[in-house]
């Protein structure tokens, strides 16, 4: 049986390790290629990233919002679709830096977990271009071997990433309090119930209630634009 490390380190992927948000540019690439109407999809996603930012949204509405891009799609067409949008929004987006910090850890033989409210069709392939085996994404419900929009289980998303990733954890024989040390790295406020679990908790270029957060516990403070 393999022994796992003394220390984790988390990741939140959304303005963190990436310059911008994967369901925002996932949803502007898909209107651009004339995919998804501009009129029904982009005044909603400005809405609901605006209560996103304010911490007003639930998991299964802020989820399932991203999510409906997904539904009734051919599965070739989507795939064909995420390898151009991988390569024109996502690969522009990781920053030297977020490498860096990446390797950091998988170099010192910590556990490493990307955490995202993003879906796993879309953060699977960025873990892995980041050199993270490890993900907890939020996961989509499919039916006939297509999406139908909806999330399946629970969304990774707030007290949802602390349900996920006990249960994660759990199937790996351990809890976040048996190791020695526990990061999480993340820019939003909708994080704080994770970063208020760790040893270490880092802002990385937070937003301002995150930061005002940040300053007041002594939290460290990266920006890596």
């Amino acid at each position: 049986m393999n022994t796992l490390p003394d220390t984790i380190a988390l990741f939140d992927l959304d303005r963190t390790l990436l310059a911008i948000d994967a369901d925002e540019a996932w949803v502007k690439f898909l209107i651009e290629e004339g995919a998804l109407d501009r009129e029904k999809f982009e005044p909603p996603m400005h809405a609901v990233s605006e209560r996103y930012q304010r911490g007003e949204i639930s998991g299964l509405e802020f989820c399932g919002f991203y999510l409906s891009t997904l539904a009734d799609q051919d599965p070739r067409r989507l795939d064909s679709w995420r390898e151009r949008y991988l390569a024109e929004r996502i690969m522009p987006a990781i920053s030297a830096a977020a490498r860096a910090l990446v390797a950091t850890h998988c170099h010192a033989g910590h556990l490493v977990v990307l955490t995202t409210a993003a879906s796993r069709f879309l953060t699977a392939q960025i873990a892995a271009e980041l050199g993270i085996e490890n993900l907890i994404a939020t996961e989509g419900d499919m039916k006939a071997g297509r999406y139908t929009g909806k999330v399946e289980g629970i969304p990774n998303m707030r007290e949802g990433k602390i349900a996920r990733l006990d249960a994660w954890l759990a199937q790996r024989g351990t809890t976040l309090t048996r190791f020695r040390e526990s990061w999480f790295y993340s820019d939003s406020r909708n994080d704080v119930p994770l970063l208020s679990r760790v040893t270490n908790p880092v802002a990385v270029n937070p937003d301002p209630t995150l930061a005002r957060l940040a300053a007041s516990k002594g939290w460290p403070v990266l920006q890596i634009r």
